[in-house]
């Protein structure tokens, strides 16, 4: 009987960040976003731990057209202690008008959750990214490294606005 009420758990709790797909309350969104400048591939410099990239180093995003005005995802990353890549393709799509950084993405199926933007660099080098709820962030960079005045400023923003920014991963990217 266990097996099924771990079951049924883990479906509420994946049905309930699947189905949301807002900014978390007091978070606001890039305003005048241009995808075409944020395709490409991006390096996780930090997150907060979730189960689907647990225990990776040298995570990336890349980011691509879709034929049908979407975005193509693929987030890969290496699991040291299985020594091989793994790696997830979705497909994002904005919410609104295309302009704001708000969009939902979805890695499996039917089930969207929100990938917002919440800090982008005027050059495109680096972003703050949250999820629906604070529970979802991510540090991303052009670069594998960072640098230390930038992860500061990022760091600083993100527990302003909430995050549990004391947890963060430091993902490995040398």
């Amino acid at each position: 009987m266990s097996i099924w009420k771990t079951l049924a758990a883990s479906l509420g709790t994946l049905l309930s960040v699947s189905c949301s797909i807002t900014p978390p309350k007091n978070v606001d969104v890039v305003e005048g976003f241009e995808a075409d400048r944020y395709l490409g591939q991006w390096y996780e410099i930090a997150r907060l731990d979730h189960r689907f990239e647990r225990g990776l180093d040298h995570v990336t995003a890349t980011y691509s057209k879709r034929d049908d005005g979407g975005l193509k995802v693929v987030n890969r990353g290496y699991q040291p202690e299985k020594d091989r890549w793994k790696e997830s393709t979705g497909k994002a799509y904005f919410t609104g008008a295309p302009q704001r950084a708000a969009l939902k993405v979805s890695f499996f199926g039917p089930f969207y959750a929100g990938y917002n933007v919440i800090a982008l660099d005027p050059d495109y080098r680096y972003a703050l990214v949250c999820g629906p709820n604070r529970h979802y962030l991510w540090i991303l960079s052009r670069t594998p490294q960072l640098d230390e005045g930038v992860k500061q400023k990022l760091t600083v923003q993100a527990r302003q606005a909430g995050f549990p920014v004391e947890s963060l991963i430091w993902v490995k990217q040398e």
